[in-house]
């Protein structure tokens, strides 16, 4: 638990290494001083560490100052540090000075059998000037999820990014990361437990849909009001789906349509799932209305949409299997095109690059996708066999690839540690 007030004495090398020695360089930030930092301190002077001493305003150019991979241990110095370091005037100042980059998050909670929770993060920074780096670090994980979090919750969690903060949603737990200090706090969880579902933010709220035969609720979650509700029934319910986002229009992708037949008592006595793995449905927040309600648009070729993602130049991205190989496509038809056939919309791509044989029969190919900076989609490929299946062509498990949207050319970047084979991941800038 971090302190009320600030003794890191240690660090006063901290302070003047951070001080700029042009005053022109110094870039002035507005910071509110509440009334009890302004108020007389009984202690003398000579009693204050250096670093509390430091007006706001300078501890806050100190801290824009940080490496970002020391950013994780500083919230838990004292409640100044902490709230400090999630003001905006903190990203402010980290984005004036260039610190801040577009990067892909990934978030793993995980428990072996037996052992202790582990939460731990991996942040790769990719951007057309630098070369891609990757960072690594555990984090504390809130007491409240400790439970849990054992219990598997995050399994299949997915991971949504609204600013600097990365929303995990799990089955029956939420968790609010900062991206860039790693803090973290438990939401509320969705009205309904949901797994292996679509989720994806528009207009500064996040919505969610599948992953649950009990319900084709599509649910918002208010971030201000830490609150979930129900805005609008799917046209289908789809389990193993993924979600994305662009031009306002929220994406449900892929997976298997589940429904229950009730019985006489009104409880499903009988579960029939159909395939739609191939398909989009489409749903206009602002309107609440479903584009192709009764026809959903599917990818050409017949393949199963393994991976979906919006991006910054308003296009819905997907990644398709087609058993042995794997495809790319473009939608730009936008979500309120009904016209055309089957292949309307949709522009094919040049497919990512995997190792030779290692997507095939009896193998399960699981992709996440996400808009990285406005003109770049990274993928992270997951390559198991199926239960029964040997994988012949051999596994891959974080894999990275990037696409560049301008060039049209897919790249490697650096792989995800072992331990992120089921990471939620996101894009964001930090």
């Amino acid at each position: 638990m971090a302190a009320d007030s600030c003794h890191p004495r240690g660090l006063s090398w901290f302070a003047r290494s951070c001080i700029p020695a042009d005053p022109a360089r110094h870039i002035a930030v507005p910071v509110p001083i509440s009334a009890a930092s302004t108020s007389s301190n009984p202690a003398s002077d000579s009693e204050e560490s250096p670093i509390s001493a430091l007006p706001d305003e300078l501890l806050l150019e100190c801290l824009a100052r940080v490496p970002r991979a020391s950013l994780p241990p500083l919230p838990v110095v004292c409640r100044r540090f902490a709230a400090l370091l999630a003001s905006h005037g903190f990203l402010h100042l980290r984005r004036a000075h260039g610190r801040i980059r577009p990067c892909l998050l990934a978030v793993s909670v995980s428990s072996a059998h037996g052992a202790a929770v582990t939460f731990a993060r991996a942040l790769l920074q990719l951007g057309a000037s630098s070369r891609p780096e990757l960072e690594v670090a555990a984090l504390p994980l809130p007491p409240p999820l400790l439970h849990c979090a054992g219990s598997s919750a995050f399994a299949h969690a997915r991971a949504v990014a609204l600013g600097r903060e990365v929303f995990l949603i799990g089955r029956g737990a939420t968790l609010r990361v900062d991206a860039l200090t790693g803090a973290a706090r438990a939401c509320a969880p969705t009205l309904f437990p949901r797994k292996k579902f679509a989720a994806a933010a528009v207009g500064g709220r996040i919505y969610v849909a599948g992953g649950t035969a009990r319900t084709a609720a599509v649910e918002e979650y208010d971030p201000a009001a830490d609150a979930w509700r129900v805005v609008a029934e799917a046209p289908r319910r789809r389990y193993g789906c993924a979600g994305a986002a662009a031009g306002g229009v929220f994406y449900v992708a892929g997976g298997v349509a589940v429904s229950g037949h009730p019985g006489g008592d009104g409880a499903p006595r009988a579960l029939e799932a159909h395939a739609c793995a191939g398909s989009v449905d489409a749903l206009h927040v602002a309107s609440g209305a479903w584009a192709w309600s009764a026809r959903p648009r599917a990818v050409p070729g017949g393949g199963c949409v393994v991976g979906a993602c919006g991006a910054g130049d308003g296009h819905l991205y997907v990644v398709a299997s087609h058993a042995v190989d794997l495809s790319f496509w473009r939608w730009s038809g936008g979500g309120a095109n009904r016209g055309g056939g089957g292949s309307c919309g949709w522009v094919a791509l040049e497919a990512p690059p995997v190792p030779r044989g290692s997507v095939g029969l009896g193998m399960a190919v699981r992709v996440a996708l996400a808009g990285v900076g406005g003109d770049q989609v990274a993928a992270v490929v997951n390559v198991a066999a199926v239960r029964g299946h040997n994988a012949a062509g051999g596994a891959l498990e974080g894999l990275v690839v990037v696409y560049d949207i301008g060039g049209g050319k897919w790249s490697r970047a650096p792989d995800l540690p072992p331990g992120f084979r089921r990471a939620a991941c996101a894009a964001v800038e930090c």
